[in-house]
């Protein structure tokens, strides 16, 4: 068992999958076969030392099918969440007794327009939101494929997860489930996961040196600026950039790590990324460079952070908006421009730094110390601060004690057991 757990464990956390225990009661009308009295001993894995952590699962599967066959008793049922991104591991479904949840890694507002774009068949008497961007110009052609490729399977799910709440996106959570060709399925929106964090390293012996700069500062006078691990600039922009945060006059602290510009195949690291000369001397009064880790999520629970310029990558924008803080938003590619999309124009606790009509065109360090100075500096920042603050209180209480969030969790949890379990009208 040991074994198997810890097999688990590691299959798991790379392959961003949950496997959760299985229940007493006698699972739903999939057929069932008799498991052999004496079970193999589950398989042993060791993990690799290269190579990719998702080719390296997709292969791993058969070895997961004997971990999950070996289970000993008939009656039990075998759940199973998977990523919205990894529906190769639909392969459990072959399994008896067996059923499939999926985590829906990016926002449902995303999810939802993304799915009712693709289709092509719109079912709501409700219009399309004016300058949604097309999801054509989102992704590669390949990635349209892949998608297509991973709604073919959804059609076998049990149910979805969202890193989500219904304070944020409820209504298109509930559109998700209508948009659904299961009419069983159901939708949980169990999120924002790992909301203690900030919390609990702010108050650890070991602090990041950003941190540390930051308790100098006066509140709500700091913008972070972060672009992910997906995304790399020009040289020419990441001057731009820089010339635009100085130009500002306002206070920032930028992630600019050089590893991102590293190609994530081989590990070749390019050069180090050019800022204008002595720009770090210049700007120390005002601004931080950090060109290693930086914990995104403690910066923007500080009391001195007042907005984020993002790619609005939805972990991002989820950290954000439960911190309460507004974003500058920055999109490149994938769900990221519907995204930007709801913070802007749906949530309204956000502003556009590039519009995504003119993603392929340079950003002028004009263009954006005017973004900035709007949303450090101005009435309109203001009162977009403000509806991110009252935003955030209601998206932390969601996973309280008796918040929305935090029963859709219990929900879910009692509905893959089959405890005290409700299911769904036909």
């Amino acid at each position: 068992m040991n074994k198997l757990k810890s097999w688990y464990s590691w299959c798991l956390f790379h392959s961003r999958a949950i496997s959760t225990n299985s229940s007493t009661s006698p699972a739903s009308s999939r057929p069932t076969t008799s498991p052999s009295t004496t079970p193999a001993q589950p398989p042993t894995f060791t993990k690799p030392s290269s190579g990719s952590s998702t080719r390296t699962c997709i292969s791993a599967t058969p070895q997961l099918l004997s971990c999950a066959r070996s289970l000993p008793r008939q009656e039990e049922s075998l759940s199973s969440t998977m990523s919205l991104w990894l529906m190769w591991s639909k392969t459990l479904l072959l399994l008896p007794n067996a059923e499939s949840y999926v985590f829906q890694p990016t926002s449902a507002f995303s999810s939802f327009f993304d799915v009712w774009q693709l289709n092509g068949e719109p079912f709501l008497e409700e219009k399309e939101p004016e300058g949604l961007p097309s999801i054509e110009g989102c992704y590669t052609f390949k990635i349209l494929n892949f998608i297509a490729l991973q709604i073919e399977y959804l059609k076998f799910k049990a149910g979805s997860i969202y890193n989500s709440c219904r304070s944020i996106e409820g209504n298109y959570i509930d559109l998700g489930a209508k948009q659904d060709h299961n009419t069983n399925a159901q939708a949980w929106a169990i999120g924002p996961l790992n909301l203690g964090t900030a919390y609990e390293r702010r108050n650890s012996n070991s602090q990041h040196k950003c941190m540390e700069w930051l308790d100098k500062q006066a509140p709500k006078s700091v913008l972070y600026v972060s672009f992910g691990t997906t995304t790399s600039m020009t040289d020419e922009q990441i001057k731009e950039l820089a010339k635009g945060l100085e130009q500002s006059k306002q206070k920032f602290i930028w992630c600019l790590r050089d590893a991102d510009r590293g190609d994530i195949f081989t590990g070749d690291v390019k050069i180090r990324n050019q800022l204008p000369e002595e720009y770090e001397v210049r700007v120390k009064e005002v601004g931080m460079v950090v060109r290693d880790w930086a914990p995104q999520v403690e910066i923007l629970g500080h009391p001195s952070t007042g907005a984020f310029m993002s790619h609005c990558g939805w972990n991002s924008c989820l950290e954000s908006i439960t911190m309460g803080v507004p974003i500058a938003a920055w999109p490149m590619h994938s769900d990221q421009p519907k995204n930007a999309f709801l913070l802007i124009d749906i949530l309204k606790v956000g502003l556009v730094v590039n519009r995504w009509e003119h993603r392929d065109e340079l950003v002028t360090s004009t263009t954006i110390a005017e973004a900035v100075t709007r949303l450090m500096a101005s009435k309109e920042g203001e009162e977009l601060r403000k509806r991110a603050e009252e935003l955030g209180v209601a998206t932390r209480k969601s996973v309280e004690e008796g918040g929305v969030s935090r029963m859709e969790l219990d929900s879910f949890v009692a509905h893959i057991t089959r405890k005290d379990l409700v299911l769904p009208q036909e």
